[in-house]
């Protein structure tokens, strides 16, 4: 069974796993393609069989919409970190916010964030990066398929993107605002599509609870 859930802001990727897993009785689920806890949306569940499926899911590109903060940086580039430098925000216009999102369109490297789950070396780096220590991390191939400005004020702006397998979101936050001038982090993060699922299909956890029990009677 592959499943599409809007997992809710807060929440592990892990922690709809286990929830999914609870309601369903199954041993095998797994999910295809972690978000980060501050951020909510598409996540494709598996269940037994259809876990192999997963991998293939998972490679598929992904759309987003995301909120960035100028400004302001955290540590871990979202919400849920420390403020650790401030930066007057330059004059800005809808058209050179424009150019500047455009300007990532294509092929680029990008350096995963220390705070993440990627593993370098067996040791997850969130798990470093919690104790201060910093390592070096090889630069990853991502590619920017579509990238618009959504919204803007003087102190945020809200953009829409659609990348490849890899690419994290905040670290394009961070880049985003770079190039403006500033610095910045995401306030928030929604992931709209994976492949051909997307959020408006999605279901909520409880949504999803209740059509299972109702079946089973």
């Amino acid at each position: 069974m592959i499943l599409n859930i809007h997992k809710p802001i807060g929440w592990t990727s892990f922690d709809v796993v286990k929830k999914i897993r609870g309601i369903v009785r199954e041993k095998k689920v797994g999910h295809g393609g972690t978000l980060d806890p501050f951020a909510e949306g598409v996540l494709i569940i598996g269940t037994g069989k259809d876990t192999k499926r997963l991998t293939n899911i998972t490679a598929e590109d992904k759309s987003y919409t995301a909120t960035i903060q100028l400004g302001q940086i955290t540590n871990t580039l979202d919400t849920e970190g420390e403020i650790i430098e401030t930066k007057p925000i330059p004059k800005l216009n809808e058209k050179m916010v424009e150019q500047v999102l455009y300007s990532f369109l294509g092929t680029s490297l990008q350096i995963p964030p220390m705070f993440s789950a990627k593993k370098v070396k067996g040791q997850r780096l969130y798990n470093l990066a919690r104790k201060n220590i910093k390592i070096e991390r090889e630069p990853a191939e991502i590619q920017i398929k579509d990238i618009h400005l959504e919204k803007l004020t003087e102190t945020e702006l809200t953009f829409s993107s659609t990348c490849s397998k890899g690419t994290y979101i905040r670290v394009l936050g961070k880049e985003i605002a770079e190039r403006i001038g500033t610095v910045g982090y995401l306030t928030s993060l929604i992931r709209t599509q994976v492949g051909g699922f997307s959020i408006d299909e999605s279901q909520s956890i409880n949504e999803f609870e209740d059509a299972w029990k109702s079946s089973a009677n």
